[in-house]
């Protein structure tokens, strides 16, 4: 078994080695973004809304001793007192400081999803004027083979290691995309249910009130 990983990981060093500096660009692009991405995925999960229905956090709201998470946190402000006019400033203040960051993390994913093949287009270039050099040399033998085959090896793997890293990026970037989203749809159905018991306390007020 441990010779096993060894030698795959030997095989990965030489594979590795034979795409060229381009390869060290694709690295940083791909620890960037699904360094990225882990973090969103993470930070979105904290949040506790993915798996929390409606019917639970609507009973918190009534019910403070069951509140729990992040979630719960908000009624908690939200529900201590706070006017219709505080309560929808917070949930500006709330989207401001919670969305913004993740469409501004989204959008770097999305610019590493489309640099790495155009980063393993670069390393293809390099590869084939290696290969072109070999050939303008005119040398002949081994030595002109090994070159064109050292070329050839770069552009393909270049190429080959852009994909890889682009493809599952596009389709993490796009399931964290469908998670924001969710997260902003509940956040927007929060306030507006928060808003609503606002506002029809209040109005009972005024009701006792003007009696």
């Amino acid at each position: 078994m441990i010779e096993a990983f060894k030698s795959l990981c030997e095989q990965a060093i030489s594979i590795w080695l034979s795409g060229g500096w381009a390869m060290m660009a694709l690295a940083v692009n791909a620890l960037v973004l699904f360094g990225l991405g882990m973090h969103i995925l993470l930070k979105l999960v904290e949040k506790g809304f993915l798996f929390l229905p409606e019917t639970v956090w609507r009973r918190w709201i009534d019910h403070p001793q069951e509140r729990r998470g992040q979630i719960g946190e908000i009624l908690a402000y939200v529900t201590s007192g706070l006017s219709l006019k505080q309560t929808l400033d917070f949930f500006q203040e709330l989207r401001t400081t919670e969305i913004v960051p993740f469409e501004r993390d989204l959008r770097v994913m999305q610019v590493c999803v489309g640099a790495a093949p155009l980063l393993g287009l670069l390393g293809t270039v390099t590869g084939m004027l290696t290969t072109f050099g070999a050939l303008a040399s005119g040398s002949g033998g081994e030595k002109t083979m090994a070159l064109v085959a050292e070329g050839i090896s770069e552009a393909l793997i270049t190429t080959e290691t852009g994909l890889v890293i682009a493809l599952p990026g596009l389709f993490f970037q796009y399931q964290l995309s469908r998670m924001h989203d969710q997260y902003k749809s509940f956040l927007t159905h929060l306030e507006t249910v928060c808003t609503q018991k606002i506002y029809k306390e209040s109005k009972k007020q005024n009701i006792v009130l003007n009696r």
